[in-house]
Protein backbone atom coordinates (compact mmCIF):
# COMPACT_ATOMS: atom_id res chain seq x y z
CA UNK A 1 0.00 0.00 0.00
CA UNK A 2 1.03 3.28 -0.61
CA UNK A 3 1.38 4.47 2.64
CA UNK A 4 3.41 7.51 3.93
CA UNK A 5 7.21 6.33 3.33
CA UNK A 6 6.40 4.38 0.33
CA UNK A 7 4.98 7.90 -1.00
CA UNK A 8 8.52 9.94 0.60
CA UNK A 9 10.71 7.78 -1.36
CA UNK A 10 8.83 7.42 -4.76
CA UNK A 11 8.88 11.20 -4.06
CA UNK A 12 12.68 12.33 -3.57
CA UNK A 13 13.75 9.43 -6.47
CA UNK A 14 11.48 11.40 -9.19
CA UNK A 15 13.33 14.43 -7.76
CA UNK A 16 16.41 12.67 -8.07
CA UNK A 17 15.75 11.52 -11.42
CA UNK A 18 14.64 14.99 -13.14
CA UNK A 19 18.01 16.60 -11.83
CA UNK A 20 20.08 13.94 -12.89
CA UNK A 21 18.43 14.59 -16.58
CA UNK A 22 18.46 18.54 -16.53
CA UNK A 23 22.12 18.34 -15.54
CA UNK A 24 22.49 15.91 -18.18
CA UNK A 25 24.10 13.18 -16.53
CA UNK A 26 25.35 10.27 -18.58
CA UNK A 27 22.97 8.07 -19.36
CA UNK A 28 25.22 5.38 -17.53
CA UNK A 29 25.21 7.01 -14.34
CA UNK A 30 21.56 7.75 -14.15
CA UNK A 31 18.93 5.57 -12.21
CA UNK A 32 16.90 5.35 -16.15
CA UNK A 33 13.78 4.83 -13.72
CA UNK A 34 10.06 4.01 -15.13
CA UNK A 35 7.42 7.06 -15.25
CA UNK A 36 5.43 7.80 -12.70
CA UNK A 37 2.26 6.55 -14.57
CA UNK A 38 4.31 3.19 -15.66
CA UNK A 39 4.92 2.49 -11.83
CA UNK A 40 0.91 3.40 -10.84
CA UNK A 41 0.05 0.36 -13.82
CA UNK A 42 2.66 -2.08 -12.17
CA UNK A 43 1.12 -1.54 -8.39
CA UNK A 44 -2.57 -1.87 -10.13
CA UNK A 45 -1.10 -4.97 -11.88
CA UNK A 46 0.21 -6.78 -8.98
CA UNK A 47 -1.98 -5.56 -5.73
CA UNK A 48 -5.16 -6.98 -6.84
CA UNK A 49 -3.16 -10.76 -6.91
CA UNK A 50 -2.82 -13.19 -3.93
CA UNK A 51 0.33 -14.34 -3.13
CA UNK A 52 2.05 -12.36 -6.57
CA UNK A 53 5.35 -13.32 -7.36
CA UNK A 54 7.22 -10.90 -9.01
CA UNK A 55 10.46 -11.09 -10.96
CA UNK A 56 12.06 -7.78 -11.93
CA UNK A 57 15.06 -7.98 -14.48
CA UNK A 58 16.50 -4.73 -14.00
CA UNK A 59 15.87 -2.94 -10.72
CA UNK A 60 18.47 0.19 -10.89
CA UNK A 61 17.81 1.75 -7.65
CA UNK A 62 14.49 0.47 -6.99
CA UNK A 63 11.57 2.86 -8.02
CA UNK A 64 9.71 0.11 -9.85
CA UNK A 65 10.79 -2.18 -7.19
CA UNK A 66 9.25 0.22 -4.56
CA UNK A 67 5.91 0.12 -7.00
CA UNK A 68 6.09 -3.48 -7.14
CA UNK A 69 6.59 -4.00 -3.21
CA UNK A 70 4.08 -1.69 -2.27
CA UNK A 71 1.74 -3.41 -4.62
CA UNK A 72 2.40 -7.44 -3.63
CA UNK A 73 2.03 -6.17 0.06
CA UNK A 74 -1.50 -5.30 -0.64
CA UNK A 75 -2.64 -9.05 -0.55
CA UNK A 76 0.82 -11.15 -0.06
CA UNK A 77 3.37 -11.84 -2.49
CA UNK A 78 6.92 -11.04 -3.50
CA UNK A 79 9.40 -9.13 -5.31
CA UNK A 80 12.60 -10.38 -6.26
CA UNK A 81 14.51 -7.81 -7.89
CA UNK A 82 18.09 -8.46 -10.13
CA UNK A 83 20.59 -5.43 -10.78
CA UNK A 84 23.92 -5.69 -11.81
CA UNK A 85 25.41 -2.23 -11.04
CA UNK A 86 27.16 -1.82 -7.44
CA UNK A 87 26.44 1.21 -6.99
CA UNK A 88 22.99 0.84 -7.68
CA UNK A 89 22.94 -1.76 -5.48
CA UNK A 90 23.46 -0.08 -2.49
CA UNK A 91 21.37 2.64 -3.56
CA UNK A 92 18.62 0.20 -4.32
CA UNK A 93 19.00 -1.60 -0.84
CA UNK A 94 18.72 2.43 1.20
CA UNK A 95 15.56 3.08 -0.95
CA UNK A 96 13.78 -0.19 0.02
CA UNK A 97 14.86 0.07 3.82
CA UNK A 98 13.86 3.33 3.43
CA UNK A 99 10.42 2.61 2.01
CA UNK A 100 9.69 -0.72 4.69
CA UNK A 101 9.25 -2.89 2.32
CA UNK A 102 12.45 -5.15 3.26
CA UNK A 103 9.63 -8.18 4.48
CA UNK A 104 8.28 -8.13 0.96
CA UNK A 105 11.07 -7.57 -1.42
CA UNK A 106 14.45 -9.14 -2.07
CA UNK A 107 18.11 -8.48 -4.24
CA UNK A 108 19.76 -10.58 -5.92
CA UNK A 109 23.38 -8.62 -7.51
CA UNK A 110 25.07 -9.57 -10.01
CA UNK A 111 24.86 -10.23 -13.96
CA UNK A 112 21.51 -11.60 -14.49
CA UNK A 113 22.93 -13.85 -17.16
CA UNK A 114 24.78 -15.65 -14.52
CA UNK A 115 22.08 -15.30 -11.51
CA UNK A 116 18.82 -15.89 -13.33
CA UNK A 117 19.47 -19.20 -14.61
CA UNK A 118 20.12 -19.98 -10.87
CA UNK A 119 17.05 -19.06 -9.31
CA UNK A 120 14.70 -22.33 -9.00
CA UNK A 121 11.12 -20.67 -8.12
CA UNK A 122 8.18 -19.77 -10.49
CA UNK A 123 7.01 -16.56 -11.05
CA UNK A 124 3.13 -14.83 -11.55
CA UNK A 125 4.71 -11.54 -13.19
CA UNK A 126 7.79 -10.60 -15.04
CA UNK A 127 8.84 -6.68 -15.22
CA UNK A 128 11.65 -6.95 -18.28
CA UNK A 129 13.59 -3.15 -17.88
CA UNK A 130 17.16 -4.02 -18.68
CA UNK A 131 19.60 -3.36 -21.33
CA UNK A 132 17.42 -3.53 -24.37
CA UNK A 133 19.46 -5.54 -26.46
CA UNK A 134 19.20 -8.20 -23.95
CA UNK A 135 15.86 -8.59 -23.82
CA UNK A 136 15.08 -11.48 -26.36
CA UNK A 137 17.92 -13.85 -24.18
CA UNK A 138 16.37 -12.45 -20.40
CA UNK A 139 13.07 -12.95 -21.76
CA UNK A 140 14.27 -16.94 -23.12
CA UNK A 141 15.73 -17.20 -19.87
CA UNK A 142 12.88 -16.05 -17.54
CA UNK A 143 10.08 -17.90 -19.86
CA UNK A 144 11.09 -21.22 -17.82
CA UNK A 145 10.04 -19.68 -14.97
CA UNK A 146 6.44 -19.16 -15.81
CA UNK A 147 3.55 -21.06 -15.86
CA UNK A 148 0.28 -20.92 -18.01
CA UNK A 149 -1.03 -17.83 -16.74
CA UNK A 150 1.99 -15.70 -15.98
CA UNK A 151 2.52 -12.17 -17.33
CA UNK A 152 5.46 -10.83 -18.96
CA UNK A 153 6.02 -6.78 -18.82
CA UNK A 154 8.38 -5.21 -21.07
CA UNK A 155 9.34 -1.89 -21.28
CA UNK A 156 10.56 1.06 -23.73
CA UNK A 157 8.97 -0.98 -26.42
CA UNK A 158 7.95 2.10 -28.06
CA UNK A 159 10.70 4.90 -27.05
CA UNK A 160 13.32 1.53 -28.29
CA UNK A 161 11.27 0.10 -31.00
CA UNK A 162 14.22 0.23 -33.65
CA UNK A 163 15.97 -2.28 -30.98
CA UNK A 164 12.89 -3.55 -29.25
CA UNK A 165 10.13 -3.74 -32.17
CA UNK A 166 11.42 -7.32 -33.38
CA UNK A 167 11.13 -8.20 -29.55
CA UNK A 168 7.28 -6.94 -29.94
CA UNK A 169 6.97 -8.83 -33.15
CA UNK A 170 8.41 -12.09 -31.56
CA UNK A 171 5.90 -12.40 -28.85
CA UNK A 172 3.05 -11.52 -30.71
CA UNK A 173 3.70 -14.03 -32.96
CA UNK A 174 4.62 -16.93 -30.71
CA UNK A 175 0.95 -18.58 -30.62
CA UNK A 176 1.68 -19.93 -26.98
CA UNK A 177 1.40 -16.53 -25.47
CA UNK A 178 -0.68 -13.57 -26.18
CA UNK A 179 0.96 -10.47 -26.33
CA UNK A 180 -0.31 -6.56 -26.56
CA UNK A 181 1.70 -3.27 -26.68
CA UNK A 182 0.34 -0.49 -25.00
CA UNK A 183 0.98 2.78 -25.47
CA UNK A 184 1.97 3.63 -21.96
CA UNK A 185 4.68 5.92 -21.63
CA UNK A 186 7.97 4.49 -23.02
CA UNK A 187 6.09 1.40 -24.28
CA UNK A 188 5.20 -1.74 -22.62
CA UNK A 189 4.73 -5.24 -24.03
CA UNK A 190 2.69 -7.05 -22.21
CA UNK A 191 2.47 -11.08 -22.68
CA UNK A 192 0.25 -13.57 -21.26
CA UNK A 193 1.69 -17.43 -21.63
CA UNK A 194 -1.21 -19.39 -22.48
CA UNK A 195 1.03 -22.50 -22.75
CA UNK A 196 4.04 -23.77 -21.99
CA UNK A 197 6.80 -23.17 -24.97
Amino acid sequence: MLDDRVRAVLARLEQEDAREREQNVPREQRARQIARTTGQFLFAFVAPQADCEVLEIGGSRGYSTVWLGAGVRHLGGRVLSLEHDPAKVDDWRRNIADAGLEQWVDLVPGDAFETLPAIDDVFDVVFLDAEKEQYEELFRIARGKLEPGAVVIADNVLSHEETLGAYSRARQADPTLESVTLPLDRGLELSVVLRNG
